[in-house]
């Protein structure tokens, strides 16, 4: 089967998520070809995250819809109590499934969808956090043969999430918040260092 040509970054936070993101984005220098998906857990009301995610990057940061487009160059970021899923036609979908480990929009949703639309072609970074969302999505992410990020938990300000994922095995790389915009570029561009 032949999924979408280009490639894809996948990011997952929760408490703390929003200013992790606020530090990275700016510095995040993604090739032509890549797009970005998002998942920041949050309370269910609508609230303007894209503009506030949106400053002082140059990338076009917008709420994902139902039925979008996934297109490189764009971070789409999930809407308020929507689990956001990547279908392997290159499409963004929202659903109203019920939470998964008490989260909607679920970060294992996400990753897992993604992983199996996009497979070696995807990064997955996992960040800041008070849960265990997203492990069971990064091991889903390297069983498809992506690559997957944590963030360094002594970085973060729950490092629940990122401990989680690591104590799974499911980080290829570990960095502290500073250091993970050049990591994810040099992935992308095959520069990485082994882990």
């Amino acid at each position: 089967m032949t999924g979408p040509a280009h490639r894809l970054v996948a990011i997952g936070g929760s408490w703390g998520g929003i200013r992790a993101v606020r530090r990275i984005l700016p510095r995040l220098r993604l090739p032509a070809d890549t797009g970005v998906v998002m998942v920041l857990h949050r309370q269910p009301v609508r609230s303007a995250l894209a503009p506030i995610l949106a400053r002082g990057t140059g990338l076009a940061v917008e709420e994902a819809e139902d039925k979008m487009p996934l297109l490189p160059g764009r971070v789409h970021v999930a809407p308020p109590d929507y689990h956001l899923l990547v279908e392997s036609g290159g499409w963004l979908s929202l659903s109203t499934e019920d939470p998964v480990r008490y989260s909607r929009p679920s970060i294992d949703v996400l990753f897992e969808s993604a992983a199996q639309a996009y497979a070696d072609r995807l990064v997955a970074v996992v960040l800041t956090g008070a849960s265990d969302d997203g492990t069971q999505g990064a091991l889903a992410v390297r069983r498809h043969g992506g690559t997957v990020i944590v963030q360094d938990p002594k970085t973060a300000e729950q490092g629940v999430m990122p401990s989680a994922a690591i104590e799974a095995g499911a980080a290829d790389h570990v960095v502290v918040l500073a250091g993970l915009p050049a990591l994810v570029g040099a992935v992308l561009t095959g520069g990485e260092e082994t882990a």
